[in-house]
């Protein structure tokens, strides 16, 4: 189902003037309009979705109005619990990366977006090329039909970010291709103004991480077909399932392994023994805060889609499971203050988007630190989304 019934009035008017076919028509109507909304968002992967199809017109049955990205996250199966813990002989000294996951298969982005894009009824199409001047026309065919294009990329390498050298083949977040502007192409990156970036860094930053090279989704919102009472209840469905599994590296269990993580003397991966000459802290450190703060953590948004839930689907009981997310979402503001504190010069940094943090981060993780006392903050923060998770599953 989708909306922005004036497009297809325009295009229709316009093929019934001129004979032309419904994509040569909507191609030309579109370029005459190339306002593209910036409307920011909290999680790449869902952010970048739900401002693809706000900007198509597609919107809610139930309430006329755009899809929330929050009712994408849940949709997709709402929350996961990553925690791994890398270590690599690189750079000057051995290092050390935290990494969370908080979205229900954050390992595997392209698996995820495939199953929401189906549940949704998108029809999306996904293209995958394996030359450089293939990927690059496969793209500007779809901006040529008036379709926005979700993007995979390596930040360091696009340069908008101001990232460090050794940041190279990190990756980095979906975003929003969405209009060719001569030797340039538009994005939008959770952007809140206009960010114009270069085809040959768009090219190369496309062709740099090899699990996801020249990977392009788009939809064609002539194609959509939204139910969206199923995929909501589906959505509920497979969060429950997912968040019981017993994995301690993709379910709940991750959160207890990391409690037990930063206080473990006997195991090889207890933070007593892999930081146990204090380096690296300040990426520790970095890593909670960038990763978790300000909502990242996906358990306030989650919240969000129960209320709407509740309401679609007309089940009271969803409202009070979307109350014991946002208690289980403030159990996270004590690990990342214990991570980073206000007024932490580092924080402060990575708060301003300031390339300066990525300096700042490297000094501290060059000299000995001491490890973040997030053991039982982490614990408690467990408990909370398992009574959370036991809630959802009675609703």
């Amino acid at each position: 189902m989708t909306t922005r019934k004036h497009l297809k009035s325009l295009v229709r008017e316009r093929m019934r003037k001129t004979g032309e076919r419904y994509t040569v028509a909507r191609r030309h109507i579109v370029d005459a309009d190339t306002s593209w909304e910036l409307r920011g968002g909290v999680h790449g992967d869902t952010a970048v979705l739900a401002n693809v199809l706000a900007n198509l017109g597609v919107v809610a049955p139930h309430t006329g109005e755009p899809l929330t990205e929050a009712m994408v996250l849940g949709v997709g199966g709402g929350l996961g619990a990553g925690y791994i813990l890398w270590e690599f002989d690189s750079h000057q000294f051995r290092s050390r990366v935290l990494t969370l996951g908080f979205r229900r298969l954050w390992q595997y982005p392209d698996r995820w977006a495939r199953e929401t894009a189906a549940r949704l009824g998108l029809h999306a199409e996904m293209h995958e090329t394996g030359g450089v001047r293939a990927a690059a026309a496969t793209l500007d065919a779809q901006l040529d039909r008036g379709l926005p294009a979700i993007a995979w990329i390596d930040s360091y390498t696009l340069g908008h970010r101001g990232e460090p050298q050794w940041r190279d083949g990190y990756g980095g977040a979906p975003l929003i291709v969405y209009e060719r502007a001569g030797d340039s192409y538009a994005i939008d990156d959770l952007s809140t103004t206009r960010e114009l970036v270069p085809a040959e860094r768009l090219a190369a930053a496309r062709a740099r991480v090899g699990s996801y090279k020249h990977r392009l989704i788009t939809i064609d919102p002539e194609r959509i077909e939204l139910d969206l009472r199923p995929a909501v209840e589906e959505g509920l469905r497979v969060q429950v399932e997912h968040l019981s599994e017993r994995s301690d590296s993709f379910s709940l269990p991750a959160w207890r392994k990391w409690a037990r993580m930063t206080t473990d003397q006997r195991n090889s991966k207890g933070w007593p023994t892999v930081f146990a000459d204090g380096l690296s802290t300040g990426s520790l450190r970095a890593s909670i805060y960038t990763e978790a703060a300000h909502g990242a953590h996906l358990r306030g948004l989650y919240a969000d889609f129960l209320d709407e839930a509740a309401g679609l689907l007309g089940r009271e009981s969803l409202t009070e499971a979307a109350d014991a997310w946002r208690r289980a979402a403030a159990c996270w503001e004590p690990i990342v203050d214990a991570a980073l504190p206000p007024g932490d010069e580092l924080r402060e940094a990575i708060d301003r988007d300031d390339p300066a943090r990525w300096d700042l981060q490297q000094l501290r993780d060059q000299d000995a630190g001491e490890l973040p006392d997030v053991g039982e903050p982490v614990a408690a923060m467990y408990e909370a989304e398992r009574s959370a998770l036991a809630l959802l599953g009675s609703s």
